[in-house]
């Protein structure tokens, strides 16, 4: 097995189109920490998917949160790619966490700080211990080359956000950050009409996964219709390699459907998303307290339906996300044999 040392020295290789030249100097500086696995697989040009981890700290209870951890990353791995869950450790960005930094992130649950973009700089500098959110995520996957991020859901535009200005760092991240995410579409909890409205402003690629309309979470359905449809990985592949060629410099929201089986009843869970909300308002709980609390509160108040789904959509993501990951180093590697020749 090669030594994390070893294997970081050999990122110098890597291709031009999956590693930015200044992600090397990062790394070499010491900002950064990838795993040796991780190291490998992108220095060979092999696939690699990104995984947040705020779903570790915040999404669920130890132990639940970390047996769905190593599921997700077992999926990522089955299906023919590398997983790298992403999070700071000691006020280390690391990229590709052992067993070992994931049970105590885990254990640590909420006493991680939850990490946007916003807040990087303040975790790294206090030496603090963050589990990344969807922008974190993407900031940090793009600065090494990884292009495929799975997660649960996007943040977005709260409900009554035209009063409360409250749109998730996610939104923007997607309109400046070349990473294409693989998500359930947006949590139901947040405004889905006005979220895509400002992807569109962000300039952000929006796409179906074998479907015309915008899936809503825990539902296969929003009633908003999409522009873009990919049906296969081929699709999604083909999709991001013309992202990247043409450095558009956005990202890609790919949203993938619940599977049926798994779709919880939409009247329920809009019933107790009302009732979170209404509950939300009178404890002025606003911020990045409101997702956890709502998400929390719909879970009480469904039985635990909702959470179940949750993880049912987040396990179907990672299977689609790793398709996507081994086409699209599939294409690159295609393109490149071509270029030699």
């Amino acid at each position: 097995m090669e030594s994390s040392s070893s294997a970081l020295s050999r990122l110098s290789n890597l291709h031009r189109h999956l590693h930015p030249p200044q992600s090397n100097s990062k790394i070499q500086e010491g900002l950064l920490k990838l795993s040796s696995e991780v190291a490998e697989a992108l220095s060979s040009g092999h696939p690699v998917v990104a995984l947040e981890s705020t779903i570790i700290s915040h999404g669920m209870p130890y132990p639940k949160n970390l047996k769905t951890a190593k599921e997700v990353e077992a999926i990522v791995r089955e299906n023919g790619a590398v997983p790298a869950t992403v999070a700071i450790l000691d006020g280390v960005p690391c990229i590709g966490l052992s067993t070992g930094e994931l049970e105590r992130l885990a254990t640590l649950g909420t006493k991680a700080q939850k990490t946007a973009r916003r807040d990087i700089a303040h975790v790294v500098a206090n030496r603090g211990n963050g589990a990344t959110t969807v922008s974190a995520t993407m900031f940090f996957a793009s600065m090494v080359g990884i292009h495929v991020f799975v997660t649960g859901g996007i943040g977005g535009v709260h409900r009554h956000g035209e009063q409360t200005m409250d749109i998730s760092s996610d939104l923007t991240e997607l309109g400046r950050t070349p990473v294409a995410v693989i998500s359930a579409g947006v949590k139901s909890i947040l405004d889905i009409p006005r979220t895509l409205e400002y992807l569109e402003t962000q300039g952000v690629c929006v796409a179906a996964y074998k479907t015309n309309e915008f899936p809503a979470f825990f539902t296969e359905r929003s009633g908003c219709k999409v522009h873009c449809r990919v049906d296969t990985p081929d699709d999604c592949a083909r999709l991001i390699d013309a992202n990247l060629k043409l450095k558009l410099g956005s990202g890609i929201l790919i949203a993938v459907p619940i599977p049926k089986e798994h779709s919880a009843s939409g009247g329920l869970i809009e019933s107790a998303i009302q009732i979170a909300l209404r509950e939300a308002r009178d404890k002025n709980i606003t911020g990045n307290a409101e997702t956890p609390f709502l998400l929390a509160k719909v879970n009480e108040l469904t039985g635990g339906a909702s959470l179940a789904s949750n993880i049912a959509l987040v396990k179907n993501n990672a299977l689609v996300g790793a398709k996507i990951a081994v086409a699209l180093a599939q294409l690159k590697e295609h393109s490149n044999r071509g270029d030699a020749e």
